[in-house]
């Protein structure tokens, strides 16, 4: 039992967290640290029902460049990583990809890549067009770093709806641990801000258990997160990447990630919150075991099969089987297993007031 909380006063805890959304940073901090978390995953189970029932959405990602003009010094295809083999996919190659995820059933496509700045906005403004004019029912999901505004609007001009932008950490300590001098948390809130102005469904989130990471880091997180109110949430374990100054960091705790997800879907009801590739990656039933922990979305890999190993963020990153879109259908049969669905509809987040 965690030494914070008695049983009793952890029950009167995650009931209170389930009726309020929130809780003290000392009892966001005790959750946080629960060895035995299955009352903490029924409360978040029951509120996820509420608003999304059984339903588990699913988006086509296409990871179409490991080029990065960063060095964050925990990412296996940062800068100055040795020994990897870079590649970029042209716009027919992306839209292929978009035609097979669609025979597939896929609505929602997302382009992620590193910082990449040899795709102009042009470029990335007709990729995203032509994906739009060929599949107009489908969702167009950026992840592709920091940009200038005006380069944020053109891209939702073009007909992106959603982007992800992991703020990573809220605490400028930590993030100055992490990133090189040329990079700002400052910088990264103001491309979140920047985005949620322009009207996309804004996702943000955090790594669990990265480099010098507190307690109080994680609270500072969850704070900011209330403050941007995002549309999606993307958190997963830490994993260290060889080549990179931190490969020899012990990975992060899939135990605190999954309370995590349980205490983001009760502090935010009507996100979309994924079970990361990470996940899938720490443990074999990692990505199952975040659905059971309140997360709603899955994210099967469209890229190329001879590129998808080379998207290497991490170490041992997951991408054959149920984690590729060639695998939907096992995919569909695990999530069965454990009692949810595979939804393959756009799934866009339902409105705070629509889900009260």
């Amino acid at each position: 039992m965690n030494e914070l909380l008695s049983l009793r006063s952890m029950k009167a805890t995650i009931d209170r967290l389930f009726l309020t959304g929130d809780v003290s940073n000392e009892e966001l901090k005790a959750l946080m640290d629960l060895r035995y978390n299955e009352r903490l995953k029924e409360a978040a189970v029951a509120r996820r029902k509420e608003h999304y029932g059984n339903a588990i959405y699913v988006r086509g990602l296409i990871e179409f460049s490991n080029h990065c003009r960063n060095n964050c010094f925990y990412c296996g295809i940062r800068a100055a990583q040795k020994g990897l083999r870079r590649y970029q996919l042209g716009q027919s190659d992306i839209l292929n990809c978009c035609n097979e995820g669609y025979k597939l059933g896929l609505r929602t496509f997302v382009l992620q890549s590193g910082e990449d700045n040899e795709y102009s906005d042009e470029t990335l403004c007709n990729i995203i067009y032509s994906i739009k004019s060929s599949h107009p029912d489908c969702a167009v999901t950026l992840s592709i770093g920091e940009k200038p505004r005006a380069s944020y609007q053109a891209y939702f001009n073009a007909g992106a709806e959603r982007y992800l932008l992991r703020h990573e950490t809220a605490s400028p300590g930590h993030y100055a641990l992490l990133h090189p001098a040329s990079m700002s948390l400052e910088n990264r809130k103001r491309c979140l801000w920047d985005l949620k102005d322009i009207g996309y469904q804004v996702g943000s989130g955090f790594m669990v258990g990265s480099p010098f990471q507190t307690l109080d880091n994680l609270v500072s997180d969850l704070r900011f997160l209330q403050e941007l109110q995002p549309d999606m949430i993307g958190i997963g374990p830490f994993i260290p990447a060889r080549g990179t100054p931190f490969a020899h960091m012990p990975a992060g705790s899939l135990t605190r990630t999954l309370n995590l997800i349980s205490m983001l879907r009760l502090m935010f009801q009507y996100s979309l919150i994924p079970s990361t590739t990470s996940l899938g990656s720490i443990s074999p039933q990692g990505r199952l075991l975040g659905l059971e922990a309140g997360a709603n979305v899955l994210m099967p890999n469209l890229s190329p099969a001879s590129v998808r190993t080379l998207y290497s963020l991490y170490d041992h990153k997951a991408s054959l089987g149920a984690e590729s879109a060639s695998g939907l259908d096992i995919l569909k049969k695990e999530v069965s297993g454990i009692g949810y669905e595979v939804v393959v509809d756009r799934g866009d987040v339902k409105p705070q007031k629509e889900a009260n």
